[in-house]
């Protein structure tokens, strides 16, 4: 199969392409399209002149197009979650998670795309106000470049296709090179919808070429970027005064009190840790547990993780499937070799077949270990002993990170201390940090990024607040 580019309604072709290939079994999957500057500016070009029918058209046309797109949507859902397991090599029963997401994640555009208003502002507050009467509204900025990664391919493309569109923007779309063909799949199903042309465009290739071409070019009025901090850094550092969302790393803590039922929470914290083999970026990667039930924990933590299933990623059964990547595979397993080297055990795990990390516990690891204090982005997990739940909050704390944490605790006092402590984007208070729903204000403080995800947050991120002021 030959993946075009996707512009201006159509599909485009471009004098070069890239072979795409299963990260499980090497099987080539498609010929992918890589476009050059030139195809990057007609790509840009084509968001603005469609901008400009998007700007002037109602909200419920708007919305009423979300909601086609959640039709075809659930009437190919099986074959979107088939594209989603193909591609990025997650477990089919993740792949329909994940579609139902998508699905979800367009309902509340469609929703919010009926309901985007301002506000009245009483300006005879303020002396010299008399007289006068105020409201707010929201327009559009006009076109969004979004940059995608590859772990949720089509979820996560919702979240900024979604409320782009709501808001009455159009969109420049860059999907992670592993994943592009659920983002074409989405524009395709938006066509079919009836997106007016050039309002969602879909280009692959060079990170660095698009990447760049799309954070210089002026007529981009904001990115919003899912991915690593040091690309997310740069991004910023060139985008000027565009508008800026950065979704970036995490290494998301949990802390376990003393009080806490190991039984009921222990299989949902390893779900939390190995889901899509670890790389979701609130994927549980580190676990303070107070030193009374420690040994409990680990022991039951382990027996749990046995019996995660590894396998081929289209059977129902699969757990545990490939990593996206061979680099990537090694690059974890020489971090969880440096942690042993400097005192950490294995409990269970460690061990590499094809592309595949078995699903690895460690113990005794020091906070400045890799597999700690780095995002490591892969079925990889250490579960450390505190004395006190204050220990667990500055260990949570100490990290350059800071998107989610969660906090297994009976008591109130402790809940809301923990709570108001922890410098992270989200507590989850008795449940894991990797607990999303996509209406909820998403993202993170330090180097876990900028601005928040969730629709009706990224809907205010794509708006320009209007005041309008009448003299009486």
């Amino acid at each position: 199969m030959k993946q075009k580019l996707w512009i201006n309604g159509e599909g485009m072709e471009t004098d070069s392409y890239y072979p795409l290939h299963s990260p499980y079994d090497n099987t080539l999957l498609a010929e992918v399209a890589i476009a050059d500057m030139g195809k990057v500016d007609a790509a840009i070009s084509s968001a603005c002149a469609a901008s400009n029918v998007l700007r002037e058209m109602p909200a419920h046309q708007r919305a009423s197009i979300l909601e086609k797109v959640v039709e075809l949507l659930t009437e190919q859902r099986l074959e979107c979650a088939q594209l989603i397991s193909a591609e990025a090599s997650k477990p089919i029963k993740a792949s329909l998670g994940e579609v139902d997401r998508t699905i979800m994640t367009y309902k509340f555009a469609a929703n919010e795309a009926r309901t985007i208003h301002g506000e009245t502002v009483p300006l005879d507050g303020a002396p010299g106000g008399e007289g006068r009467m105020a409201f707010t509204i929201r327009e559009p900025l006009g076109v969004i470049g979004a940059i995608t990664p590859f772990n949720f391919p089509m979820n996560l493309v919702a979240h900024k296709v979604g409320p782009a569109i709501a808001a009455g923007n159009a969109v420049v779309l860059k999907p992670a090179s592993q994943t592009p063909l659920s983002a074409y799949k989405i524009a395709d199903l938006f066509h079919q919808a009836g997106l007016p042309a050039g309002a969602l465009n879909v280009i692959t290739g060079s990170g660095k070429t698009i990447g760049e071409g799309l954070v210089k070019d002026d007529r981009i009025k904001m990115i919003t970027f899912t991915g690593s901090p040091s690309v997310g850094k740069q991004i910023r550092e060139k985008a000027g005064l565009k508008k800026v969302t950065l979704e970036l790393g995490s290494n998301s803590a949990v802390i376990i009190d003393k009080n806490t039922d190991l039984i009921e929470i222990v299989p949902r914290i390893v779900t939390g840790s190995f889901l899509y083999q670890g790389q979701v970026c609130i994927s549980v990667q580190r676990i303070y547990v107070h030193e009374e039930i420690f040994q409990d924990f680990s022991t039951l933590f382990v027996n749990e993780t046995k019996k995660l299933k590894v396998g081929h990623p289209s059977e129902e059964g699969t757990d545990i499937s490939s990593m996206i990547s061979k680099d990537d595979v090694l690059r974890a397993k020489s971090w969880i070799d440096e942690a042993v080297e400097n005192g950490a055990t294995i409990l269970i795990g460690g061990e590499i077949e094809r592309n595949v990390l078995s699903p690895t516990v460690l113990v005794q690891v020091k906070d400045s270990d890799k597999v700690s204090c780095e995002e490591i982005f892969a079925p990889v997990v250490s579960i450390n002993s505190i004395s006190s739940i204050e220990e667990g909050i500055e260990r949570v704390n100490s990290s350059k990170y800071g998107l989610q944490a969660g906090i297994y605790t009976k008591d109130i006092q402790t809940a809301f201390n923990a709570a108001r402590k922890l410098e992270v984007g989200g507590v989850m208070i008795n449940d894991f940090p990797t607990f999303r729903v996509d209406q909820m204000p998403y993202g993170g403080v330090k180097e876990s990024g900028t601005g928040r995800e969730g629709i009706r947050y990224a809907v205010g991120e794509m708006t320009e607040l209007k005041l309008i002021s009448f003299k009486i």
